[in-house]
């Protein structure tokens, strides 16, 4: 059975996302997808989704969803949380890392994301059609997404309808956090383009994100990084989510999920797989500072971090909330069986002693 949610809000930077739109970059195509794929995997999990379902990523403020038909369970990942309103008028606080489930005229209220993004996935998936093997949205473009478009109010989200017990919620054991300390970065492939003590001061100096900064890279800001002979420019070739670039001012360049597929300017470094989910969570004015790794290093970061994801979904928790009746359970007892009148030691004409401790003589 199919479910829909109508956008009563739309909120503020909130996209359809999944794991992007690979196999198109040859003909200039961006891989989009979600800018922090390890927490998109987390919010597919609370409401038992493949990782790579699509959902809505949120940048600043939620979107406000109500069920229009089909009983849908929704899950919130990140530091946002929500508000259930339901037809009786009740208001129930939703905690993120944790599931809500919307019946027919419910409304949930997602709120402003405290730091970084935030997820919120639909039972089944948020099921916009399909462009080029994927959901996600590339604006630029008007690919994926609602129409090539953000979702705004009145739109109409399809997705699947809660099979099972609907009041079974589920809930993290904990909040998902992202490794700290330094970035770590593979170097090149055009480090050649400057000077060693340009490169040092790469991996030793912070830089801090500046307000130009959105889905497609963060501009940074600290020591000038210098160019040697080989100067500030090269025949453009490919670049990827991750890729550090630096202009002729010096100043680093991060690309994100929403890159361009070639670029003109000198590649210091490249930004692991593994750590780049954690640029997502950066706002203007927070710092950060780079080391660099092998390649071995990088895979094996990877790896783990695919099992820390592991472990954190295996400790996902059903519950019930509180005030709830397992109808089900209620139903199927045999509350008859085994009932007495408590007065049959006088229909017997048997002297007995009350049950409850009260003697008749």
């Amino acid at each position: 059975m199919s479910g829909v949610v109508e956008i009563v809000d739309s909120g503020l930077a909130v996209s359809v996302q999944d794991r992007g739109r690979t196999g198109y970059r040859n003909i200039g195509v961006p891989v989009s997808g979600a800018l922090d794929p390890v927490l998109m995997a987390a919010a597919n999990a609370l409401v038992g989704n493949p990782s790579e379902a699509a959902v809505l990523e949120v940048g600043l403020s939620g979107p406000s969803l109500k069920a229009l038909s089909g009983t849908v369970r929704v899950g919130l990942s990140g530091e946002m949380g929500a508000q259930l309103v339901n037809t009786r008028g009740q208001v129930l606080k939703v905690a993120p890392g944790r599931t809500a489930t919307l019946f027919p005229g419910d409304i949930l209220r997602i709120g402003g994301v405290s730091h970084g993004v935030g997820y919120v996935a639909l039972s089944g998936g948020v099921q916009v059609p399909e462009q080029l093997g994927s959901r996600s949205t590339y604006l630029r473009a008007a690919i994926g997404g609602v129409q090539g478009r953000a979702p705004k109010a009145g739109d109409r989200l399809q997705c699947e309808a809660v099979r099972g017990d609907p009041w079974l919620e589920s809930r993290a054991r904990a909040p998902w956090h992202h490794e700290t300390g330094p970035i770590r970065v593979i170097l090149g492939p055009q480090e050649d383009h400057f000077t060693p003590q340009a490169v040092a001061n790469f991996l030793t100096r912070p830089y801090a994100v500046t307000r130009d900064m959105d889905r497609m890279g963060l501009r940074l800001d600290g020591e000038k990084l210098a160019h040697n002979e080989k100067g500030a420019e090269i025949v453009s070739d490919g670049v990827a989510p991750g890729t550090i670039q630096v202009p002729a001012n010096g100043q680093p360049i991060v690309l994100m999920a929403d890159c361009q597929t070639s670029g003109g300017y000198p590649k210091i470094a490249t930004v692991i797989r593994a750590d780049l989910p954690r640029l997502a969570h950066l706002r203007p004015g927070d710092e950060l500072r780079f080391v660099a790794v092998s390649h071995a290093e990088a895979a094996e970061a990877v790896r783990e971090q695919m099992r820390r994801l592991a472990d954190w979904v295996s400790a996902i928790q059903t519950f019930r909330p509180p005030g709830v009746i397992d109808e089900a359970a209620l139903y199927g007892a045999n509350l008859i069986c085994g009932v007495v009148r408590g007065d049959e030691w006088q229909l017997h004409g048997v002297e007995l002693s009350h049950p409850f401790g009260v003697q008749h003589g």
